[in-house]
């Protein structure tokens, strides 16, 4: 593996409705949808795998919050590093969806290392999602 080649991930992860989650991850996002059956449903996730399994669950809950820059962060969560102007485009198809977000796009660290954007928002499961967009994402790990 070189330094500029970086391995895919696979997360599966569970919902309660495929039709709603392809809507989501397919129509908001707008994922491509790779191998499924009744039961789950690939997602090409900016070239991870993501996978959502059906399971029956009653109320969805959070193992806990964390307190970020005044906000109340859910987790567990997962997402994605995107470009500066991917993050503001994915924002838009979110706002224009009539998602509610569980944390406004906004700006952390301004002027400072590790300057990024981040939104939180939640998929039909009710799984917890963050994007970010560094201004420069050679200092996604700066201190």
């Amino acid at each position: 593996m070189t330094a500029t080649t970086r391995p895919a991930f696979h997360l599966a992860i569970p919902v309660d409705d495929l039709e709603r989650v392809r809507g989501f991850y397919g129509g908001v996002l707008g994922l491509a949808e790779g191998r499924s059956t009744d039961h789950w449903v690939d997602w090409n996730f900016y070239g991870h795998q993501l996978v959502t399994h059906v399971v029956p669950v009653a109320e969805r809950v959070d193992a806990g919050r964390n307190p970020v820059d005044g906000h109340e962060v859910p987790v567990p969560h997962f997402g994605l590093v995107l470009s500066v102007e991917d993050f503001h485009e994915l924002a838009g198809r979110v706002r224009d969806a009539g998602i509610a977000f569980v944390i406004e796009p906004y700006l952390r660290f301004a002027g400072e290392p590790g300057e990024q954007w981040t939104m939180f928002l939640r998929d039909p499961a009710g799984n917890a999602l963050e994007f970010k967009a560094f201004r420069d994402e050679s200092q996604i790990f700066a201190k």
